[in-house]
């Protein structure tokens, strides 16, 4: 007896689209590998930074001198002096210039170490992607707009909403205040004894060009601990585009494990809840499949031109 076949909807489409992500998110993936070391490498640079930053700020401000300042403040308040607990530090490395007209001027080049989480939120983001998925929230949900700010509407809202209360962007009123939040931990985990204000930019620490370029490296781990996270959403958004278009194509379950199979991604219907011939052609398992291979990348004006030469041979 013929078993029948299991028609797909779009809560079957939608589980078996979520196998594919998971499969193209996986740890062994090039990008999400490129991701784990991007982290890796900022976790090695925050940590040299930290000595770096204490060196330099120690050597502008000596302990003793922070002693001092405390002992007068405690002695006659603020008239005696400032003191900030601080995790912002603005360093200047000064530098010659030539100006339009040939004159040679002197100027700086600035940067800021910033060792908080809330500095970039796409940072935290990004670094907290696998935690934020674990719970349920998406990370992704600023990188889908692509730029559009347009695009947002409720349900961005809402999970901005929920990602940056769960990171401590932001406290909500019945929130349990005992839960130590990322941010909260990120504030506390590197701070200097500061002569000054709260305001960290009143407070410039000079430095030569070799410890400036090396201050510049922390930026830089993590600016690509950002981008490492933007081009892993965009590798797996450009498989899900096109696995998309063709599940919507596929009628029956065995079409999507007819696909799943060539690419060697594991499919059964135990993830589904129970609860044009054209078309199929240019989305058969065998053609989609290519499209979605790691080894071929193809764009819009490659799926236009295999869509007309399946045509011409149906006509």
């Amino acid at each position: 007896m013929t078993q029948k076949r299991l028609t797909l909807n779009a809560d079957k489409r939608k589980a078996i689209a979520d196998v594919f992500q998971n499969h193209w998110e996986r740890e062994d993936s090039p990008k999400r590998k490129a991701h784990t070391k991007a982290i890796e490498i900022y976790n090695d640079v925050r940590t040299a930074t930290k000595q770096l930053v204490e060196a330099i700020v120690r050597e502008h401000q000596p302990q003793e001198d922070i002693d001092t300042v405390r002992a007068m403040s405690n002695k006659y308040g603020r008239s005696g002096g400032e003191l900030y607990h601080d995790n912002c530090f603005n360093f200047q490395h000064p530098i010659s210039k030539v100006d339009d007209e040939g004159k040679e001027y002197e100027t700086t080049d600035d940067i800021n170490i910033n060792f908080t989480l809330g500095d970039q939120k796409s940072f935290g983001y990004s670094y907290y992607r696998d935690e934020l998925k674990a719970k349920g929230f998406d990370p992704d949900f600023k990188l889908k707009l692509n730029g559009d700010l347009g695009k947002r509407n409720p349900k961005y809202y809402q999970m901005e909403t929920d990602v940056n209360t769960y990171l401590g962007f932001q406290n909500s009123s019945n929130e349990d205040k005992s839960i130590i939040k990322h941010a909260s931990e990120w504030d506390n985990d590197f701070k200097l004894w500061v002569i000054g204000s709260s305001y960290c930019h009143t407070r410039q620490f000079k430095v030569n060009e070799t410890t400036y370029k090396c201050l510049e490296q922390f930026n830089i781990a993590r600016d690509n601990v950002i981008m490492a996270h933007e081009q892993l959403f965009e590798y797996v958004e450009s498989k899900m585009k096109k696995l998309r278009l063709g599940l919507q194509s596929y009628r029956y379950f065995d079409q999507a494990k007819s696909l799943a199979d060539k690419l060697g991604i594991p499919l059964n219907e135990s993830i589904l809840n129970e609860s044009s011939s054209l078309a199929l052609s240019v989305y058969s398992p065998e053609n989609l499949a290519s499209l979605l291979e790691d080894k071929v990348e193809n764009n819009n004006a490659d799926i236009i031109a295999k869509f007309k030469a399946q045509r011409q041979a149906v006509n």
